[in-house]
């Protein structure tokens, strides 16, 4: 008898409950749907940027590759330097390209193409690539004689202390261009620092013997 009387409680209990949520839903039904509608809404919205972004990364995988297989075909196809320039001219590789580029064109002694290849670089994003282009851009100075640029460029650089790129390889560049302009002292200062601050590194080993010679030649 007790067990049928529980068993009734529970299963009006149940009932009362399932009354009680049925007028709650009836009350609320706008606002419900609304809610749901917008949790939906934002559901979407997540998977489809997770599809875009899916989609993004294979693009810019094949925009990559194509980038480097461009490059490593340069000496064997050098009608793929076009492509390359094209590709410079856009997207988030374009920097990578235009370096490629250039770097070829330094090989061929086509210096004045490597300068166009890294001209039209802008400031927007200042990662290692960015860096590597302006420090390309100063060893083409260098080697067209044109000292003062280049010096200006690497100053540039070694004022904003990028932490994704080598310093020492700046500071040495400087105290190289210093020295082929004439400035003796100068470089000699800085293959002095090189060879203090970066003493096991290659350019402060390069500086010692940079060091050796200039003050042998006094």
């Amino acid at each position: 008898m007790k067990r049928d009387i529980k068993k009734r409680l529970k299963e009006d209990e149940f009932v009362s409950g399932m009354n009680r949520f049925m007028r709650f839903v009836r009350t609320w039904e706008r606002e419900i749907l609304i809610a749901a509608a917008a949790a939906a809404a934002v559901l979407l919205l997540f998977l489809g940027f997770q599809y875009l972004k899916a989609q993004q990364v294979k693009r810019d995988s094949r925009t990559a590759g194509e980038i480097l297989d461009l490059r490593s075909g340069l000496a064997a196809k050098p009608e793929n330097a076009a492509q390359l320039e094209k590709l410079g001219g856009k997207g988030k590789f374009s920097l990578v390209s235009s370096v490629g580029l250039a770097t070829y064109w330094v090989e061929q002694g086509q210096l004045d193409k490597a300068q166009a290849a890294l001209a039209n670089i802008k400031d927007e994003t200042k990662d290692f690539f960015y860096y590597q282009a302006r420090d390309l851009s100063a060893q083409i100075a260098i080697l067209k004689g044109d000292y003062d640029k280049a010096i200006d460029l690497l100053k540039k650089i070694e004022d904003e202390k990028p932490k994704d790129y080598l310093l020492d390889a700046i500071l040495f560049r400087h105290a190289e261009a210093l020295e082929k302009k004439g400035d003796i002292p100068e470089a000699l200062k800085l293959y002095k620092t090189l060879q203090t601050d970066y003493p096991q590194s290659y350019f402060g080993y390069d500086a010692s013997l940079k060091v050796k010679k200039l003050e042998a030649a006094k």
